[in-house]
C-alpha cells in the first residue's frame, strides 16, 4: 500500500547528536539551538529532543531554549521523547510540547532499542498518559512492529504510536527486507484501524526512508536524528533537510 498522493509525512529532526558532539568539549559549539533553527528554516516540520537523566547530550537548558525557539514557528511541532519514569515529566510539565513520545529506555541505555510491552506496561503508563492529556500534550508510544499491540495502545488512550524501525533498517538490502517490511505494513494498518496515528523512527536514512514510506500506510511523522546529523556534517543542515524532504516527496509522488 502506498501513500495517498495528497498525504505528506512530516519530518521531525532530532538534534540530540549535535548536543552529544558539543558535550565532548567544554565549549558551546556546535549548538543544538542553531541546528534546530537552521533545520526549521530549511523546511523541517518539527524538532525532537530526547533528554536523559545524566544529560549526556540534551541538557535542561537546551530543552528550554528550543521550546522558546518553537514559539517563533507556529505550526511546527516540538516533540519531547523519553522515559516518563526518569524525571521526564517535570520537563514536560514546564514546557508543554505539542507531542510527548514515551520510550521505555533505561537510564544508562546507549540508545533506544525496544518498545513498550502491552498489556504488561499498561497499568503504569495509564496515569502518565492521562496527565499528558490534561496538559494538552499529544501522546505517542514507542512500539515494536506488533500488530496485536495496537488496539491495546489505543485502549490506553495513546494518540499515536511511533514504530521502532531499527529492525527494518538492519534488514535493508538483505533477503529478509520484504518480510520485515511487511510487519510494519501490518502494524501500521492495525494502528490505523484502532484509531491511532502512526509515526516512525530509528535508523531511517536517505537510502531506506523512501521505500518505507511507499509501503507503510498513513505514516504521519518520521523522527530522524543520527543519520540526518551525520549527513549534515558533510552537506550542511539546510541541504540535508532538503534532501530528506525530496526523498519524502518522491515517496508521495510514486504510483
Amino acid at each position: 500500500m502506498s501513500q495517498s498522493p495528497s498525504f505528506r509525512t512530516a519530518l521531525s529532526v532530532n538534534v540530540n547528536k549535535v548536543a552529544l558532539l558539543r558535550n565532548s568539549r567544554h565549549l558551546d559549539i556546535p549548538s543544538p539551538l542553531t541546528a534546530a533553527r537552521l533545520c526549521l528554516q530549511a523546511g523541517a516540520a518539527g524538532i525532537t529532543i530526547h533528554p536523559r537523566p545524566d544529560q549526556r547530550h540534551i541538557r535542561t537548558q537546551d530543552a528550554h531554549d528550543i521550546a522558546e525557539l518553537m514559539k517563533q514557528w507556529p505550526g511546527r511541532e516540538f516533540n519531547i521523547e523519553g522515559n516518563p519514569f526518569h524525571n521526564l515529566m517535570d520537563l514536560v510539565r514546564q514546557l508543554r510540547p505539542h507531542q510527548c513520545t514515551l520510550v521505555p529506555d533505561s537510564q544508562d541505555q546507549f540508545t533506544s532499542d525496544h518498545g513498550w510491552s502491552l498489556p504488561q506496561d499498561a497499568q503504569r503508563l495509564q496515569p502518565v498518559i492521562d496527565e499528558l492529556h490534561a496538559l494538552g500534550v499529544r501522546v505517542s508510544l514507542f512500539m515494536d512492529p506488533l500488530p496485536q499491540a495496537m488496539a491495546a495502545a489505543r485502549a490506553l488512550g495513546a494518540d499515536r504510536v511511533e514504530l521502532y524501525t531499527e529492525g527494518y533498517a538492519r534488514a535493508w538490502g538483505r533477503p529478509e527486507q520484504a518480510q520485515v517490511l511487511q510487519a510494519y505494513v501490518q502494524t501500521a494498518s492495525a494502528a490505523l484501524a484502532a484509531g491511532l496515528g502512526v509515526n516512525a523512527g530509528h535508523d531511517l536514512n536517505r537510502d531506506n526512508l523512501g521505500a518505507f514510506l511507499r509501503a507503510v500506510p498513513g505514516v504521519q511523522e518520521v523522527s530522524i536524528g543520527h543519520a540526518l546529523i551525520a549527513d549534515a556534517l558533510e552537506l550542511g543542515y539546510a541541504a540535508t533537510v532538503r534532501a530528506y524532504l525530496a526523498v519524502m516527496d518522491a515517496a508521495v509522488d510514486s504510483p
